[in-house]
């Protein structure tokens, strides 16, 4: 065995989690050699990256001690470079498209971070030319998106784990499962998920697209639009410069949902995840409140398009089939707090408190309750290298993930929900089973939008090629 080999192995064996309430430490199993990866002398899984921003960069580094990151995929050859140097030393093959990505036989396994809007093309194809994926939330743009990925995930039995990192937090979120679970908090009554608002701007003048970065292949399956930026005083506030490229896609709705699919898919996840784990329908029945958008709007779409469009502001209520009740809301500390009949609890990033979690020191959970709570699956210290674990253990065990394509979607559904019913100023209704809003023809023409003119899905896989073509 290399010692890069047994590093990881060592690694997987030895990581653990010391958490209140756990009377003792889990660890992850070693994992076996990939199929596809035997023939690797150092035991690594070769990777494809499709979209290589901050996020692509950051989660690949957390899984560096598995994988090899071999191609690399971007409209913006800068963020090639960026990337091949900081992740492959230079030594990943670059490519303006990533369907040459899709086309090689030596990568089986993709990490897609794209914009929102570029996420659902590349998956579905990916999963018809065979290749086993991690994409980042949110999913999808549009509830349709996301009933053509769960149709293609289920035919081709491929692999698709969910950057819902959050899930894989063992002594916050996964605990705070765990106590639901267990039945600590008994039957879940109400729930609120603080997620914050999003910015405004003023008008983003049209400007030259930058040097190297390809802006009709970025827009790809968007509408047509000019490029847009405005320089802020400071070069150190770069990242803050408005626009409707890089990063600031998230607060334009042709890209996006704004922070109820950015920050929503990682606190309504844990709401939605709730109610499953304590055996509580989250079918959704209603959504109805207000919003504050920074642009007027007509029948759901934007009247300006100058400068950033999603709401800056809102309350929603959103009612399930058996009766509880979530609030998403920007008006409170960033977190979920879930209660029920017998006790309430807050999480977030920073804590879990609540009666409960007090309890805990009189009354721990189970030995297994927090590993029964992800799946079963064995823990990892560490919320991105256990992701990246888990995916990968799942690839090569054929298992579900824990951030599964159908729960995922059970949850951002509620977000697109809610995203329309701001953008319309009206309360929804919503038929569960036939996943349709109900008596309202402009808010059901809402859950999909068309594909602009050559980037449509390519619904047939693309010819194998070799690595070098």
């Amino acid at each position: 065995m290399s010692s890069t080999s047994k590093n990881r192995r060592q690694f997987l064996k030895a990581s653990s989690v010391a958490a209140a309430g756990i009377s003792m430490p889990y660890f992850f199993s070693a994992q076996p050699g990939l199929a596809f990866a035997t023939g690797s002398k150092n035991d690594r899984v070769p990777i494809g990256l499709i979209g290589a921003g901050g996020m692509g960069i950051g989660n690949l580094k957390a899984a560096s001690q598995w994988v090899d990151v071999v191609a690399i995929a971007d409209a913006d050859k800068n963020r090639q470079r960026s990337a091949n140097g900081r992740l492959s030393k230079g030594k990943a093959d670059m490519y303006d498209d990533y369907r040459k990505i899709l086309e090689r036989d030596d990568i089986k396994v993709l990490h897609i971070a794209t914009p929102d809007h570029w996420h659902t093309k590349p998956v579905v194809e990916a999963l018809l030319a065979g290749k086993d994926i991690y994409c980042e939330k949110p999913l999808t743009l549009t509830v349709d998106e996301g009933k053509l990925i769960r149709r293609i995930q289920e035919e081709t039995g491929r692999v698709v784990q969910v950057g819902t990192q959050q899930r894989s937090t063992f002594n916050l979120f996964t605990k705070a499962i765990a106590l639901v679970k267990q039945g600590r908090l008994g039957k879940i009554k109400r729930m609120s998920a603080a997620i914050g608002g999003a910015p405004a701007s003023a008008a983003i003048p049209v400007a030259d697209v930058p040097k190297g970065l390809d802006w009709d292949r970025w827009l790809g399956p968007a509408p047509a639009a000019d490029y847009r930026w405005m320089k802020f005083e400071s070069e150190k506030k770069r990242l803050s410069d408005p626009t409707n490229g890089h990063y600031k896609f998230r607060w334009w709705y042709e890209y996006s949902g704004g922070k109820l699919t950015d920050w929503g898919a990682h606190h309504v996840d844990i709401a939605a995840w709730a109610l499953a784990a304590n055996g509580q329908s989250n079918a959704v029945v209603s959504i109805d409140g207000t919003a504050k958008h920074p642009v007027e709007f007509k029948d759901g779409v934007p009247v300006q398009n100058d400068r950033y469009n999603t709401a800056t502001s809102f309350n929603y209520t959103v009612k399930f089939a058996e009766g509880a009740e979530l609030v998403i809301r920007n008006d409170t500390g960033n977190g979920v707090m879930i209660e029920g009949d017998k006790g309430k609890i807050f999480v977030n990033r920073g804590k879990l408190v609540g009666k409960p979690v007090e309890d805990l020191e009189s009354n721990p959970l189970p030995e297994d309750a927090i590993k029964d709570a992800y799946k079963g699956f064995d823990l990892i210290e560490n919320e991105r290298k256990a992701h990246w674990a888990n995916f990968l253990k799942c690839v090569d065990e054929r298992k579900e993930p824990v951030s599964d394509v159908h729960s995922h979607m059970r949850m951002l559904n509620i977000c697109h929900l809610t995203g329309i019913a701001a953008r319309l100023g009206r309360a929804i209704k919503w038929d569960d089973k036939s996943e349709q809003i109900i008596g309202d023809e402009v808010a059901n023409s809402m859950l999909a939008r068309p594909y602009r003119k050559g980037y449509e899905i390519e619904m047939e896989p693309r010819q194998a090629a070799t690595a070098n073509s």
